[in-house]
């Protein structure tokens, strides 16, 4: 018998040696843009015989946890948001990076969507965060059309968790089976912004460093980066490659010329901080796997986002190299990880609270 070619080995010793199980491309699970309408939370699942995410519980956390308390809940979501990605395509990246930043400081618990207070400073201040993570107002919407039909129900951590997966949809990207029961944190942590984000100058091996802290592997960190397949960043995170990369005044060497010579006439030397440019400029509000395309073109907008193929590491590169030439590939291994970042930390039980408003603690 005619032995695996080695791209194909690689790919099932990758997948198999993270901590999810894989499902081969060409299985009938049933993405697409549906879902936003009919059935409340338990149509949001899958037409094949396992969903995206599925076996990917966390003690506490269940799709159902709201079919009898409130089962409109993900149309109510889904009904804000297709309003608010109407009038603001960027918002569906805005809000799927909340989620992200939610995630990664002290587990996913709307800590991130705290106000400054008396006892603790907001996270919205950190680094990473200011004048940088927007969306708060659609998450507001969503909160209180949620208090109206199912008073103090629904949790802000939730509402992060399904705005992230109905704003992926609604770009057409994946669809997944969502875990659902976390509850809110009391407090933030401004530190931990500061120290737990990865900054878009980041190395290879910070990236791998800062995932592995939260429990998610290379596979996770090539699956969640192409988030940034939608979504803009702002000159002020990408500035150093085009001018000083390496402390030499030097741009970056990696980025492809003509590209590089487009970003300096958005992104000037001096000034221009919060001019913004498309993470894909392909399809900057279409959910797909063009960004890693761009990646292998040596168009990556951030660092973070090239040194998953230029630095180095054999298993990032691959995985990069497999996305860009398998949409489904990378469409179900970024549902898988999308629950799985989810899990991470989540307040359960009688643990934290349901916020009345998220900014602040009841």
């Amino acid at each position: 018998m005619a032995s695996l070619p080695y791209t194909t080995l690689m790919l099932i010793a990758l997948i198999s040696s993270s901590t999810i199980c894989f499902a081969f491309p060409g299985f009938s699970f049933g993405w697409g843009v549906g879902g936003g309408s009919g059935g409340g939370e338990g149509s949001f699942g899958s037409s094949g015989d396992e969903p995206f995410g599925g076996g990917q519980g966390y003690p506490g956390l269940f799709p159902e946890f709201y079919s009898l308390s409130c089962p409109q809940a993900n149309d109510i979501v889904m009904s804000v948001l297709e309003s608010a990605i109407a009038k603001d395509p960027r918002m569906a990246a805005s809000l799927l990076r909340l989620h992200f930043h939610d995630c990664f400081v002290q587990g996913c618990d709307a800590s991130v969507l705290l106000d400054d207070s008396a006892m603790f400073a907001s996270e919205k201040n950190s680094g990473p965060n200011s004048n940088s993570i927007r969306g708060f107002e659609v998450i507001d919407e969503i909160k209180s059309k949620l208090e109206e039909a199912c008073p103090e129900t629904v949790s802000c951590a939730d509402i992060l968790a399904l705005a992230a997966r109905g704003s992926t949809v609604l770009s057409g990207g994946p669809n997944w089976e969502l875990p659902l029961g976390r509850r809110d944190a009391m407090q933030a942590s401004l530190n931990g912004a500061n120290n737990n984000l990865p900054p878009p100058n980041s190395t290879i091996q910070n990236l791998i460093t800062l995932f592995r802290r939260q429990g998610l592997d290379e596979v996770d960190l090539v699956s969640l980066s192409g988030a940034h397949s939608i979504g803009m960043a702002r000159c002020t995170s990408f500035k150093q490659r085009l001018y000083n990369q390496d402390g030499n005044n030097q741009p970056d060497s990696t980025l492809e010329t003509t590209y590089y010579n487009d970003l300096k006439t958005v992104c000037p030397q001096t000034g221009g901080d919060d001019n913004i440019s498309p993470l894909d400029f392909e399809s900057p509000a279409r959910f797909d796997n063009t960004y890693f395309k761009l990646i292998m073109r040596g168009k990556g907008l951030l660092t973070s986002d090239q040194v998953l193929l230029t630095g180095n590491v054999e298993e990032t590169m691959f995985l990069v190299k497999a996305f860009a030439e398998d949409d489904a590939l990378f469409f179900d291994q970024f549902a898988r990880a999308m629950v799985k970042m989810g899990n991470i930390n989540p307040l359960i039980g009688y643990n934290g609270e349901v916020r009345k408003n998220c900014r602040m603690a009841n």
